[in-house]
Parts: C-alpha cells; structure tokens; sequence
C-alpha cells in the first residue's frame, strides 16, 4: 500500500471497520468513543508511570505518539483487510474494482459510516507506459455523452475511438435541453430549433396551468434535433483527435490476468471489404472501455453491470398546418391522466418545423399503443390535419445501475442510468457524465501516460 493510499485508509478507517473488530480484550482497534476512553486511559497510564518511575526503574512508559501510531497502523491493517475483501488491485497495479457486498456492508448501520463510504475507494496512477505509447480508450455509443466524453479525451492527447452504429441515426428523444448547458459545453446557438418560453400542464380534465411566466427574456429550454446535436458532438470530438468508427459494437473479450486489453468486436460499416448491409467484423484491442451505449447497453452485459426498471417513451413526429404550428412556436404542452400514461406523462414538444407528439410508460409497456392513441386525441384540436413524418420508441432508465464501473470498464448516461426520473430528461446529464468520466481518466492517467 502506497503511503497515501495508508493514509487515506486510516482517515477511513473509524466507519470502515464492523462492530465486531471494535477494541475488546485482545483486540486491536476501537471506535470513535473508545479511542476516546482509550486516550484518556492511556493519560491515566503516563501519569501513574511517571509516579512510579520516580522511585523504580521499571520499563519506560509508552508515548501518547506511539500509542496513536500504533492505533493509526492496526487501523489501516483493518481498513485494507475489508478493502481487501470488497475490491481488487486492476491492471497496472493502480486501482480497485468493485466486487459484491453483503447486505449489512451495503446498509451502513451509523451517520459516520454512510458519510465516510466516499473514502473507501483509493485511486491512484498506474504503471507507467512504453515511451511513445498512449492510453487507448474505446468509447462505445456516439450520442451526448460518449461523443462529450471522446471529444474530452482527445483533447489531453489520449488515444480514443468513438464507435456509433449509425452516424445518421435519429434518436428517439423529446430534445429538451437545459440553457446552462449551451454555454457549460460550448454548444452554437443555431442547433437549437426553437427556444420554449411557456410550458403548459394540462390535467385529466383538460384543465390548463400557464408555467415560465416568470422566466426573464433570455432565458428559456432549448429544444433540438438528436441528429443535429449528436452529429455536432461528433464531428467536434473527430476534430480534436477521436477517431470515429461507424460501426455496431458486438461484445468484448474481458482481461484475464494483469496487463492484459480489452478486445473489442464490431462491424465495421465503412471498411471497403464490408460493404454488405452487416459490414465487416473487426477487432479492437483498448486499456480501457466506456459503455455509452444508451439504456440497451451491451456494455453493461459484458461487464455484469446489473438490470434496472425502464420506461418505454414512444412518438411520432408531425407536421402540422403552419397557423398551428404557430402555437407552438415558443411552447410546449405536457398532458397527464390515465388516458395518455398510467405512471408517466404525454408531450407535444416543438421541433424546427415539426412536433413531436408522445408518451411513456414503465408498469404497461404493452399498452404504448393505445396511450398513443390518447395523447392524439387530447392534443387534436391542435394538431389536426398533422401528417406523420417519423415514429420512434426508445427505453429511458428509471434508475442508475447497481454497478457503474468495473475493472477499467465505466458506464455514463443512459448506460449508466443517469436521468431524472421524473421528467426522463437525460441529455445533459449524458453530456455531464461523459466528461466527469474523461476528466478522472486524463487525471488519473496523467494524460494517457500511465495505465489506470
């Protein structure tokens, strides 16, 4: 153990170590409060010593240091033994990957214990790599926050492939985005196709609630286009450095032993043998592997990440006759009642020259349909005559996964399930993840010169 990693294990150590190691006869370390007593004992000890040394030379008395010193070692000894036991050194010898807990590890027992969990996990640089040879790091999945998390790895000089099954895909996705995050992540105000000043509730009974009366006249929610926000993302990841593979992801090979890469498997649907519809299977061999590969995440398989509940958001895009779309030029409505979702919420949401006109659900995903068809009818007079242009039905997490990283495998946004439960707003927090995670690999690599 490095001496910070000492160091970091004796601050943690008074809400690491279980009740039953707590200092009785023969033991070796006390809690918080019997420390406290020891302390005071000891004193007790110094002073009846010194009473005694002055009329016999008995054996010399144990200083407060010592006695703290020894309390700080038998403390790490007990905080590495539990590290020990819940996670294990990674490739490079640098870091800890998480294993299972038992059910009362999971449920601290004490306010000091859960405010300490945070200590538990000590991570440091790795080995350090050849001359000349950087970091590789896949980053699977090319929307928000793969994209955001490639674009922030290229930058610091890390290697990095960006892998997107499809480069002209349209997600699924009502588009709302917040206004911090125009300025947080550099975003040009052009793809942004409508700014929404006015959200209107309406309730089961058609009763309507005016909100953003209160806004101020620059701020409102940017709604935009996945095809136009991922592609932007893309592309200025490509420009600084990530190569961008179009291409399925299959699955990977996980390390072994030591050392070892992750393999990689996709089709490859730009190569020149591939140009078949399923494209040409290759190979990739990287250090480290980021699942950004949305609430389906093949990823999170590969590394038995664990299964969440989801809900299943369906939509169609309209175009509807211009005095109506005029309506919803700077608005958005959101429709609740068991006729449009028994446990979520219907939207119509502007787009640049269309709207998007859906719902969601988590307890019937089989009836999506007829929910649909609710939102259709409650939103009619004011998208009749609305012609079709698009469907789309996508997943959005309900929760975060039980394991977001494993190894030098992480998952980030929908991956991960990273998404406000209540609305399934999601971009930002991909584009936040994604970052997050590139900034701790460039930091902890020291810019892709160590393995992690």
């Amino acid at each position: 153990m490095s001496p910070a990693s000492l160091a970091s294990a004796v601050l943690a150590s008074a809400a690491l170590v279980p009740a039953s190691a707590f200092l009785t006869p023969g033991s070796a370390i006390a809690p918080p409060t019997a420390a406290l007593r020891g302390g005071q004992q000891l004193q007790q000890q110094q002073q009846q010593s010194a009473e005694q040394s002055a009329s016999s030379s008995t054996a010399p008395v144990p200083s407060a240091a010592a006695g703290l010193a020894a309390l700080g070692v038998a403390a790490a000894a007990a905080a590495s033994r539990r590290q020990s036991r819940r996670s294990a050194p990674l490739a490079g010898g640098s870091s800890t990957r998480l294993v299972g807990l038992t059910a009362a590890e999971k449920r601290p027992s004490t306010a000091a214990q859960r405010g300490s969990l945070d200590a538990k996990i000590i991570v440091c640089a790795g080995a350090r790599l050849p001359e000349g040879r950087k970091l590789r790091v896949a980053v699977v999945g090319g929307g928000p926050g793969g994209a955001c998390c490639a674009d922030s790895l290229a930058k610091q000089g890390i290697e990095t492939f960006l892998i997107e099954r499809k480069l002209d895909n349209c997600k699924p996705c009502g588009g709302a985005i917040p206004l911090c995050m125009l300025e947080e992540f550099d975003l040009p105000k052009e793809i942004v196709d409508r700014e929404v000043k006015k959200m209107t509730m309406i309730s089961p009974t058609n009763k309507e609630v005016q909100i953003g009366q209160t806004l101020k006249d620059h701020e409102y929610i940017g709604m935009v286009r996945r095809e136009v926000l991922d592609d932007f993302l893309r592309k200025r990841a490509s420009e600084n450095g990530a190569q961008l593979i179009n291409g399925l992801f299959l699955g990977m090979q996980l390390p072994q032993k030591k050392g070892e890469s992750y393999v990689l498997t996709y089709n490859d649907y730009n190569s020149a043998e591939g140009a078949s519809r399923n494209g040409e299977k290759k190979t990739l061999e990287v250090d480290v592997v980021i699942g950004a590969d949305g609430a389906n995440s093949r990823v999170a398989k590969d590394i038995g990440a664990g299964d969440y509940a989801y809900a299943i958001a369906f939509q169609e895009r309209m175009r509807i006759p211009d005095d109506k779309m005029e309506y919803y030029k700077d608005r958005a409505e959101m429709y609740v009642g068991e006729d449009v979702s028994p446990d979520f919420y219907a939207w119509v949401f502007p787009k640049c020259d269309h709207v998007a006109v859906g719902t969601g659900t988590v307890i019937d995903k089989k009836g999506i349909q007829k929910y649909q068809q609710g939102i259709r009818d409650r939103a009619a007079p004011r998208i009749a005559g609305g012609e079709v242009l698009r469907v789309e039905a996508h997943p959005i997490p309900e929760h975060p996964r039980p394991w977001r990283v494993k190894d030098r495998a992480a998952l980030i946004g929908d991956a991960a399930g990273y998404v406000t439960k209540c609305s399934g707003e999601g971009i930002y927090f991909a584009a936040k993840s994604g970052r997050m995670c590139a900034e701790r690999i460039v930091t902890n690599s020291e810019k892709g010169t160590r393995m992690i």
